[in-house]
């Protein structure tokens, strides 16, 4: 076992603590870690935290919250505007763009609710894939094995919080890139539904599909996150028992290509939930999650999107993005004006199709993907860094194609093997019920 899996136990950081004592632990993380720190972050704000920490604590010692993340040492992806510099979403092509003027609303809601922002996390450049290689700031290594993957295209979000740099880490997620990073880190991620958060001030990846959301250590604090990001009043997750859920399991195309270890997991999971009092059952939905498969074969809609907003970079610079992006983009452009509105049409069909579907269970249940974190050398060859992405987007991209809210949760598995995550499936704009359910069965598999 490579000496690096001891990384996913860092100093685990006590709410209970100051947010000083915090961010001194998340910075000295950072700077313990060298040259890997400086993979996971492309920026650090180390003056700004402690400013914001000694004012978080001043606050505290008069009985005083601003907030459930008051205090809370938060990273945000660097693909968010931040007042005074430029966005670079994880590219050298950006790095002398003009400086933002605001702050991204979502930027904007964690400060005015006491957040810590302790830096900018690394990303795939332009989100553009699920597994989180980065040429231009170099790669973060997994935070069990540094030399595997961690998941995109969040992934120095997902290692921030995995190696105690950050409690939360705000990243996006376009087919996956929250609910990746977390599944491969064994941390719990949330999608929210995509019109509850403001996508404003995040460089696009899509404009139909690009949603905000929170990776954590729990579903509490993703929960907590998320009411700060959508401006909503935070209250505790209304309890919630697992007996009685009715919990469906679409096995078919979701369940193929599985690595037995992520097999074993799933169905331990499923079991335990099962003698907990669930109802567990197997449902058909492949008709309805097969479609925006069959539906994209001559293009995605996410493709066609990026290729727009890429069009001027690619022909003025096409040498300075990282080449796997490059080529993907390139391919990108394959769907015409007749069958984008074409698949938009059909989706706008499907949507409330599925819905019909899932009106008799409380949530889905499936691997959030099928694979554990493959080496980083084992996808230096193009055709299998393609064969790669397509799998870990496979399963979470299908949801955002249908705006169903989805928690990842990290599953039990022996002493040093790698993360599994089972991705928990609900109802479009039952977010908060959502977190709730995640949050029992949370307890019941840990």
């Amino acid at each position: 076992m490579p000496q690096a899996t001891q990384r996913l136990n860092p100093l685990l950081m006590k709410i209970s603590d100051s947010a000083t004592t915090r961010l001194d632990r998340a910075l000295a993380a950072i700077e313990a870690a060298g040259d890997e720190g400086r993979r996971i972050f492309t920026r650090v704000y180390a003056d700004a935290a402690r400013e914001a920490a000694v004012a978080a604590d001043a606050r505290a010692s008069r009985g005083i919250s601003l907030g459930p993340l008051d205090g809370r040492i938060v990273s945000i992806k660097d693909l968010f505007d931040v007042a005074g510099e430029p966005t670079t979403a994880g590219s050298v092509l950006l790095r002398q763009a003009p400086p933002a003027t605001v702050d991204a609303p979502v930027v904007q809601r964690l400060r005015a609710g006491g957040a810590v922002i302790i830096g900018k996390t690394n990303m795939t450049e332009f989100a553009f894939s699920g597994i989180g290689l980065n040429p231009h700031y170099g790669t973060p290594g997994n935070a069990v094995d540094g030399t595997r993957i961690p998941g995109g295209s969040s992934s120095g979000a997902g290692v921030s919080v995995a190696r105690g740099m950050a409690e939360i880490a705000i990243g996006s997620d376009t087919g996956g890139s929250v609910r990746i990073p977390s599944a491969l880190n064994g941390l719990a991620g949330f999608k929210p539904t995509q019109a509850r958060v403001p996508r404003d001030g995040a460089f696009p990846l899509s404009f139909t599909f690009d949603t905000l959301g929170p990776l954590a250590r729990n579903v509490l604090d993703c929960a907590r996150a998320d009411a700060v990001l959508a401006a909503q009043p935070f209250t505790p997750l209304a309890p919630r028992a697992v007996r009685g859920l009715r919990a469906g399991v679409p096995r078919g195309l979701l369940f193929t290509q599985m690595e037995v270890a992520v097999s074993n997991a799933i169905e331990a999971a499923l079991q335990t939930l099962a003698r907990a009092g669930a109802q567990v059952d197997d449902v058909a939905l492949d008709e309805w999650l097969s479609a925006p498969f069959r539906l994209q074969e001559r293009g995605t809609m996410i493709g066609a999107e990026a290729s727009y907003i890429h069009h001027t970079l690619m022909a003025e610079h096409a040498a300075a993005y990282d080449p796997m992006v490059l080529s993907r983009l390139r391919r990108s452009g394959t769907l015409d004006g007749a069958g984008y509105v074409g698949v938009q049409q059909a989706r706008a069909a499907l949507l409330p199709a599925l819905d019909a579907q899932l009106a008799g269970l409380d949530v889905l249940l499936l691997p959030t993907v099928p694979i554990t974190a493959p080496s980083m050398a084992a996808l230096a060859d193009e055709a299998a860094f393609g064969q790669a992405n397509n799998l870990v987007l496979r399963n979470p991209s299908v949801f955002n194609f249908y705006d169903l809210p989805a928690v990842s949760l990290p599953l039990p598995v022996a002493p040093g093997a790698l993360p599994v995550g089972l991705m928990v499936v609900g109802r479009r704009g039952g977010d908060a019920v959502l977190l709730s359910l995640a949050a029992a069965l949370e307890a019941v598999l840990h």
